[in-house]
């Protein structure tokens, strides 16, 4: 597609090929009924999507205002096409693209906080919806609580009204609906934490009382935070992709998302001030998400960390490409099989249907999905994903050597030299403490995973249990004398 060539947006939607599927409502009629908080790759492939259906079925009150807490791209990129943007969906048969209406505007948090801030709390806001990752909560992942000496929670006690975290919009937001008079919106965590609702709750919560006490408790008491699982697999977008989906629309999109054919959402059904059909457009409702949501942490999440951080240090650069390696696509069966136990699914749920799925989506050629964006921020992914399958093996006296040898890859991974001695740019809020512990320990196994199982932060408790201790050292003692690929044959030979 040529630079000059004419940019996707409302006017010239009839343009389209007749294959690409667009909006199936008239988007002026659409106004906004949602907040998103974090309005990145995932949110456009997943929530949105989801939105767009119920748009679709005459719910027209229910159109999204985006927020990006930090930085200006996607605004720029989407706002001079009308907010309007393509889902390519990749498969091995092929890509369907789908043009998405249901995003109206966006807000770039911290330029206009204000302006952010009266959008929650209008009252047409009935939800406020996040995908801002597991660091955006200024927590401790390992408690689940409010870190209260966060730098953006400092600064947001300090500026009420002009916040930079996503608790602060929140409470914010919810202050000035409670001198309103207005009912609270529902918040709906869709980020990969521990039960996700409860644990937004009580972070929201926490910050209010910091605030004030009465606001806190009418927080907790009004509110609703229900608990979500979502899953789809959605890269990073490329130029190549760009061209690639601007030459099947003969239209210019500036950012468009890639994704999978699979898509879920189970959703807790507790809203406090409505919320759209969510059922009739594939949406699960339940009473309970725990189980599903330990299901995709342990299985998914916790199998994509191991294929990230070995499968980085062994040289390949996406999911897909590990996953041709059958020593690693043995290694992600075997911690969805030893996470297994550890999980208990309501009645008519196939776990093995499930990994089954799993591995066949991984495997998908035509989803780029790069290990090292898939490694960023693994100290707040860890406990989840892994610490938590070992800490309920341990309590059973089963062996950890798998979960173990995955950490121990995030280890090696974190000590920012790759097996051949070449730098690795490690994302992760804890970067710097673990560049301070690996020049003060050195590439020494013995000492490297005692310091690192010391962050509180990241392992509490469980990093001073000595049979992970014992399994962790030793694997990471393998990575270190034989390399990745070695170390997970030698695992699974055992």
């Amino acid at each position: 597609m040529r630079p000059g060539s004419a940019r996707l947006g409302r006017a010239n939607l009839d343009r389209l090929p007749p294959a690409v599927r667009r909006p199936a409502y008239d988007l002026p009629r659409v106004t906004p009924g949602i907040v998103h908080l974090g309005l990145g790759a995932f949110h456009r492939a997943h929530q949105a999507v989801v939105i767009d259906d119920c748009l679709a079925t005459g719910a027209t009150s229910w159109g999204i205002v985006g927020a990006s807490l930090r930085s200006p791209d996607t605004r720029d990129a989407l706002a001079p096409q009308d907010h309007l943007y393509t889902v390519a969906v990749r498969a091995a048969e092929g890509t369907e693209h789908r043009v998405i209406g249901a995003l109206l505007d966006s807000v770039v948090a911290r330029e206009k906080p204000e302006a952010l801030v009266e959008r929650m709390a209008d009252p047409a806001t009935r939800i406020v919806s996040l995908t801002v990752t597991e660091k955006g909560y200024c927590h401790t992942p390992q408690t689940g609580d409010l870190d209260e000496r966060h730098p953006d929670v400092v600064h947001d006690l300090n500026n009420f009204d002009a916040p930079r975290s996503a608790p602060g919009f929140i409470v914010a937001a919810l202050a000035r609906r409670r001198a309103l008079g207005a009912k609270p919106f529902t918040v709906l965590c869709c980020d990969n934490l521990a039960a996700n609702g409860h644990t937004a709750q009580r972070i929201v919560t926490q910050f209010a009382a910091l605030r004030s006490k009465d606001l806190g408790k009418w927080i907790a008491d009004n509110a609703a935070f229900p608990s979500t699982m979502v899953d789809r697999i959605v890269p990073e977008t490329t130029d190549a992709d760009r061209d690639a989906v601007s030459s099947a629309l003969g239209l210019r999109d500036a950012w468009p998302v890639m994704t999978e054919p699979f898509t879920q959402w189970v959703v807790e059904d507790r809203f406090t001030a409505g919320r759209p059909d969510l059922a009739a457009a594939g949406v699960e409702l339940v009473s309970d998400v725990k189980p599903f949501e330990l299901m995709k942490l342990r299985l998914l999440n916790a199998s994509h960390s191991a294929l990230a951080y070995l499968g980085y240090l062994a040289g390949y650069e996406t999911i897909a490409d590990t996953m041709q390696d059958p020593h690693f696509a043995r290694l992600a069966a075997r911690v969805m099989e030893e996470a297994a136990v550890t999980l208990t699914m309501p009645s008519g749920t196939d776990l093995a249907a499930y990994r089954a799925s799993l591995l066949k989506r991984f495997s998908n050629p035509a989803l780029h999905h790069r290990t090292w964006q898939i490694a960023m921020d693994g100290s707040q992914k860890l406990p989840q994903r892994l610490l938590g399958a070992m800490q309920d093996r341990l309590a059973r006296n089963l062996p950890i050597a798998t979960h173990a040898l995955a950490v121990a890859g995030w280890m090696r991974y974190v000590s920012a030299t790759d097996e051949q001695g070449r730098a690795i740019d490690v994302r992760d809020p804890l970067a710097a403490e673990f560049a301070k512990l690996t020049r003060e320990a050195g590439p020494v196994a013995e000492r490297l995973a005692p310091a690192l199982l010391g962050v509180e932060k990241v392992f509490g408790p469980l990093g001073s249990e000595p049979r992970l201790r014992e399994a962790v050292t030793a694997a990471l003692g393998r990575l270190y004398q034989d390399g990745a690929r070695r170390a997970v044959e030698s695992l699974l030979s055992a």
